[in-house]
């Protein structure tokens, strides 16, 4: 099973990722009640509704706001340019250790969901008023260098380069993190050649 190209498949059977699609062990129908809540505020927002990368996606005028999820320990909302809103609650949290971007509104239960509802909603106005000025979001610092091994492989494979070109941005990240993780340049050359078949494919290095 490939990732989910319909959004309604989600709320039933999952994203499509991982081999828990369409069974009880499946993260989307563990948390199906508060996400049921979450997609409703979303939908009352008037952004659009599509499945993007097996998730419910919600955008303006074909620009990413926000997007659902569901993990292991919760599931939530999260915002595309989250650290462009105000957050006075303090209610977000980054993505994670690598990302400067977007910011995650984590639900632990159907009663948090509904009672940060009122809170939600004002959140959700401000990433669409964000999105319709216009406004960037702050350039990351480039600490990370693409890895040797990856600049030797665009250098001599014309259809590799193409292929890391067309990435973007977060998923090219994502590899650089991954192969430059490796101490020895025999495993990190092993990575990449573990990676080819995604990066071909127009993958991140956590897609399926």
């Amino acid at each position: 099973m490939g990732m989910i190209t319909e959004v309604s498949t989600y709320f039933v059977d999952g994203c499509g990722r991982c081999n828990h699609f369409a069974t009880d062990s499946c993260k989307a129908r563990i948390w199906s009640k508060p996400l049921a809540i979450l997609r409703e505020i979303l939908l009352s927002s008037g952004l659009e509704e599509d499945a993007k990368w097996g998730q419910p996606t919600y955008s303006l005028n074909g620009k990413n706001v926000a997007m659902l999820f569901s993990f292991k320990d919760c599931c939530g909302i999260s915002f595309f340019k989250g650290v462009l809103l105000q957050d006075e609650h303090k209610i977000l949290v980054p993505a994670g250790v690598n990302s400067h971007v977007a910011k995650l509104l984590k639900i632990t239960s159907e009663k948090d969901a509904q009672e940060l509802e009122p809170l939600l909603h004002k959140y959700l106005n401000e990433a669409i008023e964000i999105e319709k000025s216009g406004k960037p979001v702050p350039k990351r610092a480039k600490d990370q260098s693409v890895p040797s091994i990856l600049q030797e492989r665009m250098n001599t494979d014309e259809l590799f380069k193409k292929a890391w070109d067309a990435l973007t941005p977060g998923r090219q990240r994502s590899y650089i993190i991954y192969i430059s993780g490796a101490k020895q340049e025999a495993t990190k050359r092993n990575r990449l050649e573990k990676a080819l078949p995604k990066i071909l494919a127009g993958k991140g290095n956590n897609e399926y």
